[in-house]
C-alpha cells in the first residue's frame, strides 16, 4: 500500500523551475479591520498557577457550510489567589468565541447564539464531523475536563458530553479526531497534560530565591491520555486500556496523525513536555504500540529529552514518507525527524538548518505547510517563552518572541521572517496556530492565538503567485470528512507530493481539513490519487492547476474483486 518513493534530487531540482521566491510572499495583519475583538484572558495571579502560562488554541472550520472558514478561540476564566474558588467564566471577557466568516476578511461574533461561551478554563479545540451528518462538530479541552459540542446544522452547538459518554477528567490539552479502526466513524484521542489541581499548586521561586515563579512541569506526575471509540450511535466508549494508549503516562501538549508506515492504519505522534516523545503505531487490530524509541523519535540527536510543545507530521522533502517536527523551549532546538523508510527516522535538526535557526526560540503552534506554493512545505511557528521571568533569569532570552517562518529551499530551511511583513518583527506570547485558505484565493493564511492578548490574523499576500491545488474530500463508506485519507499528486513536470486529510497538528488547535498543494509553475496535475481509510484507491487525471476540487468516495470499492 506504499506509494513509489520520489528521488530526493527531484525536490532540489524544483528550485530551478519558475516558482515564487520568498521575497514575493508577504503576510498582512488584518486583525484590526476584521471585526474580531477577542482577547485571550489568562487571568494571571500572584500565585502563578501553571495554566496561566499555557494559553489557548484556535480552530479554523466551516461551521455553517457556506464554503468559508470560520474562527473559534478558546479562553481562560476568572481565577483568584483563593485556590479553593473554582474558575469563573461568566464574565463575557472570559468567553470562548466563535466568529462567522462573512467574506472579504470580515467576521461576525456569533458566540451567544451558537452556545459556545464555555464553562471552564479552556485551552484547546478540535473540529470534525464525528456523527457524519454533514456539519462540523467541536471538541473543547480545558483544565478540569472537556466539552463535546454537536453542531445541529442551524448554527447552534449542543453540549452532548455526558449523553455521548465522552467526559474525560483532568487537564486535557490537544485532541485529535481520527478513525483508528477504519469503521467509518471518527474516534477521539485526548491528550492530557499532567496531574495538577488548583488547590495543590506548590510554591516555586525564581532564580533570585525570592520572586514567585511558575513551577517546572517536572514537579508534576505524568498522566495517561485517552482514546474514545465512536460507537456510531452518538456515543463513545473509553478504550484507553484495551487500545494500549492508557498504558503510557505522558505530558501531552501536541498531537498529529498520519499513516507514517504506510500500512493503511492511522498512527499518532504525541509531543510530550520534558520527557520522551510518543509515537503510537496503529497495529490494525484495535490497539497501538508505542514505538518512539525504536523509531528514533523519542529523544533528540544527543539522546536527551526536550520540552515538546507543538507538532506536525507531514512529508517535507517529498520522498513519500511523513516526517515529524516538534517545537521546543529555547536552547533545546526545534526537533526535526526525517523519515528514512520502513518506519524509521533520523534526527535532522542540524543538517536541515532548523537547529541553528531556533537555538534561542521557544515554539508552540506549528505546521509544515507550503506557504509560497512552490511545491515544498515550509515551517511556520508561533513563538514565545513559557516563563515571563526568563529575561531576568537568562540574559539574551526574551519572553515575547515574534513568529518564525522558515522557507524550505529544497536543500535546507532558511529563515525568511524578516522579509514577510511587520508582524514578523513584533514580539508576542504566541501559543496556538491554525492554518487554512480563509479567503479561498489559493494560498494558506495563518491565525495565531496569543497568550493574554489579541490574536493575529495573517493574510497571505503573494503566495498564490505559484499554482496550487486544493482537495476537499467527502467520504461515503469512510468517515464523511475523509480524515485519514492520503492524497498523492503528480504534476505535469513529474513532481510528486503527498498529504493527509486531517484537522489535527500544531498546539491545541485545529486547521482546515482541505488538503493543499503548492504547484509552482505547473499547469496541470496529471494524477490525483486518494487512498481512503480502508484502502480504496480513487484516481483523477489531468486536473487543471489553480483549482479547488471535491472528491467523493465511490459508494463501492472499484478495486474490489
Amino acid at each position: 500500500m506504499r506509494w513509489p518513493v520520489v528521488a530526493c534530487g527531484l525536490m532540489v531540482a524544483a528550485a530551478s523551475h519558475g516558482v515564487p521566491s520568498a521575497t514575493r510572499l508577504q503576510f498582512t495583519d488584518v486583525t484590526a479591520a476584521s471585526g474580531i475583538g477577542f482577547r485571550h484572558a489568562a487571568s494571571k495571579t500572584p500565585v502563578k498557577f501553571l495554566p496561566e502560562t499555557m494559553g489557548g488554541g484556535v480552530a479554523l472550520f466551516d461551521f455553517d457550510g457556506d464554503g468559508r472558514l470560520d474562527l473559534f478561540f478558546t479562553n481562560g476564566a476568572a481565577i483568584t489567589v483563593d485556590a479553593a474558588a473554582p474558575p469563573d467564566k461568566r464574565d463575557s471577557r472570559f468567553w470562548n468565541r466563535l466568529y462567522r466568516n462573512l467574506g472579504e476578511w470580515r467576521f461576525e461574533d456569533v458566540t451567544a447564539r451558537a452556545g459556545l461561551a464555555g464553562t471552564r478554563y479552556d485551552v484547546g479545540a478540535a473540529a470534525a464531523d464525528y456523527d457524519n451528518d454533514g456539519d462540523t462538530d467541536l471538541l473543547v479541552t480545558g483544565v478540569g475536563g472537556l466539552t463535546l459540542y454537536r453542531n445541529d446544522g442551524s448554527g447552534i452547538f449542543e453540549d452532548v458530553t455526558e449523553r455521548a459518554q465522552a467526559a474525560v477528567p483532568g487537564w486535557s490539552s490537544s485532541a485529535a479526531f481520527l478513525d483508528y479502526d477504519n469503521d467509518g466513524w471518527l474516534d477521539i484521542y485526548v491528550g492530557r497534560y499532567l496531574e495538577w489541581r488548583w488547590d495543590t499548586n506548590p510554591l516555586c521561586l525564581a532564580s533570585d530565591g525570592t520572586t514567585r515563579a511558575y513551577c517546572h512541569p517536572r514537579l508534576f506526575p505524568p498522566v495517561p491520555s485517552v482514546l474514545l471509540r465512536n460507537n456510531g450511535n452518538g456515543t463513545f466508549s473509553n478504550l484507553s486500556a484495551s487500545s494500549g494508549i492508557g498504558a503510557y503516562a505522558g505530558k501531552a501538549l501536541g498531537v498529529a496523525i498520519h499513516d507514517y508506515d504506510g500500512d493503511g492504519w492511522t498512527d499518532l505522534f504525541v509531543a510530550n513536555d520534558s520527557m520522551a516523545q510518543y509515537l503510537f503505531r496503529n497495529t490494525g487490530s484495535g490497539s497501538f504500540a508505542e514505538v518512539a524509541l525504536d523509531a528514533g523519535v523519542a529523544y533528540d540527536g544527543d539522546g536527551r529529552s526536550f520540552a515538546g510543545m507543538g507538532t506536525d507530521l507531514q512529508d517535507y522533502d517529498n520522498d513519500g514518507w511523513a516526517d515529524i517536527v516538534v517545537t521546543t523551549l529555547s536552547l533545546e532546538r526545534y526537533a526535526l525527524f526525517r523519515a528514512t523508510g520502513s518506519g524509521r527516522f533520523e534526527y535532522a535538526s542540524h543538517t536541515s538548518g532548523l537547529a541553528a535557526a531556533t537555538i534561542r526560540s521557544s515554539g508552540w503552534g506549528t505546521k509544515l505547510v507550503d506557504l509560497d506554493n512552490d511545491g515544498r512545505r515550509d515551517l511556520f511557528v508561533a513563538q514565545g517563552h513559557v516563563l515571563d521571568t526568563v529575561s531576568r533569569a537568562r540574559q539574551g532570552f526574551d519572553y515575547l518572541q515574534p513568529p518564525l517562518m522558515l522557507r524550505n529551499t529544497g536543500a535546507a530551511f532558511v529563515d525568511v521572517s524578516a522579509s514577510l511583513g511587520a508582524v514578523f518583527a513584533r514580539p508576542a506570547a504566541g501559543r496556538g496556530a491554525a492554518f487554512g485558505d480563509i479567503d479561498n484565493d489559493g494560498d494558506i493564511d495563518v491565525v495565531v492565538a496569543n497568550l493574554d492578548s489579541a490574536p493575529v490574523l495573517l493574510r497571505n499576500d503573494g503566495g498564490n503567485a505559484g499554482a496550487w491545488l486544493t482537495v476537499s474530500l467527502r467520504g461515503t463508506r469512510s468517515n464523511r470528512d475523509g480524515i485519514g485519507a492520503l492524497v498523492r499528486i503528480e504534476d505535469d513536470q513529474g513532481r510528486a507530493q503527498s498529504g493527509i486529510c486531517s484537522t489535527a497538528s500544531s498546539y491545541q488547535s485545529a486547521s482546515d481539513r482541505r488538503v493543499h498543494f503548492g504547484l509552482g509553475d505547473a499547469r496541470t496535475v496529471s494524477r490525483v490519487e486518494v487512498r481512503w481509510p480502508g484502502g480504496t484507491i480513487q484516481v483523477l487525471e489531468n486536473v487543471e492547476a489553480r483549482t479547488a476540487v471535491q472528491i467523493v468516495e465511490p459508494a463501492a470499492d472499484p478495486t474490489a474483486k
